[in-house]
């Protein structure tokens, strides 16, 4: 069964959504690929592990947590799954081109489509895909909004791109 929790952050509504123990997805109410909620779905905010997804964010909020420990189980292709693996890795306050977050997941030269996983990617803050900005560091794409994207940056107190050792 599909549970899922509306959780209140200070940049707005996110939706957890959890099957099989595993967090599935994690959107801004509303955002651009956010899908809708099932009638099939059950709210349940106390369920493992939207719990521990809600307690967690809490934390990173409040500067007590930099990454994230929850069973996860994004849906996608091969390639989104490696790209998505290779996003969980950039470290809290680390920003990395889309051209490097390619070249890391196996695909020099495919930038643009690690942008598009990253634009796919269901879990958002969790896999932290804000952390992916364009070659010079300027803030391009983010599911829930550039405005959002910088304040997670803020937040991190992020540094400028990290690139592959020449």
């Amino acid at each position: 069964m599909t549970r899922f929790a509306r959780l209140k952050t200070p940049l707005g509504t996110l939706v957890a959504i959890a099957a099989g123990g595993a967090l599935t997805g994690l959107h801004f109410e509303g955002g651009r690929h956010a899908p809708p909620i099932a009638p099939e779905w059950r709210e349940d905010p106390y369920a493992s592990p939207l719990r521990e997804c809600a307690e967690q964010l809490a934390d990173y909020f409040a500067g007590k947590r930099q990454c994230f420990d929850l069973p996860v189980a994004p849906g996608g292709t091969p390639f989104q799954q490696r790209v998505w693996r290779e996003i969980a890795k950039v470290p809290f306050g680390v920003t990395i081109s889309y051209a490097e977050l390619a070249r890391r997941a196996g695909a020099p030269g495919s930038a643009r489509a690690a942008g598009a996983a990253t634009g796919r990617n269901p879990l958002a803050i969790v896999v932290p895909c804000h952390r992916i900005v364009a070659s010079g560091g300027s803030l391009t794409g983010y599911a829930g909004g550039i405005a959002r994207k910088e304040r997670l940056l803020a937040l991190e107190g992020a540094a400028a791109p990290e690139e592959a050792a020449a």
